[in-house]
């Protein structure tokens, strides 16, 4: 693990980045069925849920530095402050808003809604603020992104509107973690330290609203689900995001958004098999035509 995330932006290749990318991918797209079990097994809440997740990806990541001597680069607060604030808060807005969307209107549709309308906003977010050009490429890869996701959604005839707007506004946190993340990667800042950043302002702005909602878990089979949490704050947390910020600092920030989306189709799969939601073919289209996105924008970045 530590050689993956110790590669600095620009000292790796873009299929290096886009392998990163796809093992984040993969383990978020566990995230949604996790949190879901995890409201069958307690009473606990989406903040409470999202606290501990960044409060227990901030102690494992901060464990690893200790044990393996690793130190993140000390630079000065000033110039870097704001990105490293604006990383935590969308983090927390990301994750937060996306537990509640699971909550309101199931699995799949919360994380189908969300990351199909990341690429988007996330690529009209990196035209105006970092300059960057979509391309003829990405602009085919979105239109098939969000094709996709309208075979997905129009396919399945349950959208809560409560939920689709959580998933849209945990989009915007996403779109937002993935541009600050990309501009501090060019900038040489260290991917460890954008995590531990994000971690911990994130669980600064989540404990008081996961007071109120209730912090630990009280009714119901209470080990399952801390045992649960523990899952979520160490393999689709204290290991994905490092990998994440390391890869969307080798790639452009609408090829980072646009690679995620194999985290819908991996929670679709999730769905249906472990969770028992029915599988229909709007699903397997829809998957399809995404999946079909992100090999095409994989081989043009590789080609760059």
């Amino acid at each position: 693990m530590s050689t993956l995330i110790e590669a600095r932006p620009g000292t790796g290749s873009a299929r290096r980045g886009l392998a990163f990318l796809t093992v984040t991918g993969l383990a978020w797209g566990t995230t949604g069925a996790a949190a879901d079990l995890v409201y069958a097994a307690t009473d606990i809440g989406p903040f409470a849920v999202s606290f501990w997740r960044h409060l227990g990806g901030l102690v494992l990541l901060g464990a690893f530095c200790v044990i393996t001597r690793r130190r993140t680069e000390r630079k000065p607060l000033r110039g870097r402050l704001g990105h490293l604030v604006g990383a935590g808060v969308g983090m927390a807005v990301f994750q937060t808003a996306y537990f509640a969307s699971v909550e309101a209107t199931g699995v799949a549709v919360a994380t189908l809604l969300t990351l199909g309308s990341g690429p988007v906003l996330t690529a009209f977010g990196a035209r105006l603020l970092l300059g960057e050009r979509i391309g003829r490429g990405g602009l085919l890869a979105v239109a098939g992104a969000v094709a996709g996701l309208a075979v997905l959604v129009g396919g399945d005839g349950t959208v809560d509107p409560a939920g689709a707007l959580l998933a849209v506004l945990s989009a915007t946190g996403y779109a937002a973690v993935t541009l600050l993340g990309r501009s501090a990667g060019q900038r040489g800042e260290d991917a460890f330290a954008i995590t531990l950043w994000s971690f911990g302002i994130g669980a600064l702005v989540l404990v008081v609203p996961a007071w109120f909602e209730g912090l630990l878990p009280q009714g119901g089979d209470v080990v399952q689900g801390w045992a649960l949490m523990a899952y979520l704050a160490a393999f689709t947390t204290a290991l994905a995001y490092p990998l994440y910020f390391a890869g969307a600092a080798r790639v452009r920030a609408a090829t980072a958004s646009v690679m995620m989306l194999i985290e819908p189709v991996t929670a679709a799969v999730l769905a249906v098999t472990v969770l028992g939601e029915p599988l229909k073919a709007a699903t397997v289209v829809g998957s399809l035509i995404l999946l079909a996105s992100v090999t095409a924008l994989a081989a043009a970045e590789s080609r760059r």
